[in-house]
C-alpha cells in the first residue's frame, strides 16, 4: 500500500504539471501565453489572448487532471484523507510545474476537479458562486469568496457524513483554500505596482488576482513572466 501511494503522488505531481494552457496556445497560435495578458498559465487567460474553445479545452484538461488521480485513489481503495493528499499534491503539481522552472497557473480547474470528486454537490457550487454574487469582470473575487466559503460547505457537504473521513477532506480544503492564497501574494512586483503601497498591492491579489484596481490596464500590459 505505501509503494502504491507513493507511486500515486509522483504520478499526480507529474500530470498535475502538465501544463495544458502553455502548450495548447503553443500548439495553435504559436504562442507563449506566459509573455500575454496576465501572464498565468490558465484557462482564463487562454480566453484572454487566444479563443473560447482553446480556453474550454484547457478547462476541461486541468479539471480532468484533478478528478482522474482522486477517482483513482479511490479505485484502489484508499481512505479518504489519501485521496485529498493525491489531490492537493496534483495541484501543487499545477501551481509549480516542474515543466515549466516551478510556475504554473492559480490551480483553479484542477482545484474544481478534486473537490467534485470528493464531494459533486460542493463541486457545483464551488462553481456557481463566483458567477452568482460577482459580475464576470469580477470573477476572481467570486473565486475568491468560494475559495473562503470552501472549508465551511465542506464540513456540512461532504460524504460520507462519518465524521472521521470527513475531517480529513475539510483539512485539506483548508490547505487548498492556504495554497491557492499564497499563489495569489506570493509573486513578485510588476513595473505597474512599483508604486503601489504594500498593504493596498496584497489587498488586490488577495480579492482581486491583480496588482493593481484597474483590470483593463492590467490584463494589457506586457507579461514580465
Amino acid at each position: 500500500m505505501i509503494i502504491e501511494f507513493l507511486l500515486l503522488c509522483i504520478g499526480a505531481y507529474l500530470l498535475g504539471s502538465v501544463p495544458f494552457a502553455f502548450l495548447l496556445a503553443k500548439w495553435f497560435y504559436g504562442i507563449d501565453i506566459r509573455q500575454h495578458g496576465t501572464g498565468k498559465v490558465g484557462a482564463a487567460n487562454v480566453l484572454r489572448v487566444a479563443s473560447k474553445w482553446l480556453a474550454v479545452s484547457v478547462a476541461i484538461f486541468d479539471i480532468g487532471k484533478g478528478a482522474l488521480m482522486v477517482w483513482t485513489a479511490q479505485l484502489l481503495g484508499m481512505e479518504a484523507a489519501v485521496q485529498v493528499t493525491v489531490g492537493l499534491i496534483t495541484i501543487v503539481g499545477h501551481n509549480w510545474s516542474v515543466f515549466l522552472r516551478f510556475r504554473g497557473g492559480r490551480g483553479i480547474f484542477t482545484s474544481l476537479g478534486v473537490i467534485t470528486i470528493l464531494s459533486p454537490w460542493l463541486g457545483l457550487i464551488i462553481l456557481v458562486i463566483p458567477y452568482l454574487v460577482t459580475p464576470i469582470r469580477q470573477v476572481a473575487f467570486g473565486v475568491f469568496l468560494a475559495l473562503l466559503s470552501l472549508p465551511f460547505f465542506s464540513w456540512f457537504l461532504s460524504q460520507p457524513l462519518n465524521i472521521d473521513e470527513r475531517l480529513p477532506v475539510t483539512l485539506g480544503f483548508v490547505v487548498l483554500l492556504l495554497m491557492a492564497f499564497l499563489k495569489r501574494l506570493a509573486t513578485h512586483r510588476t513595473e505597474l505596482s512599483q508604486s503601489v503601497p504594500l498593504t493596498e498591492l496584497l489587498f488586490n491579489r488577495l480579492l482581486f488576482d491583480r496588482d493593481i484596481r484597474d483590470a483593463k490596464v492590467w490584463t494589457q500590459r506586457k507579461s514580465d513572466n
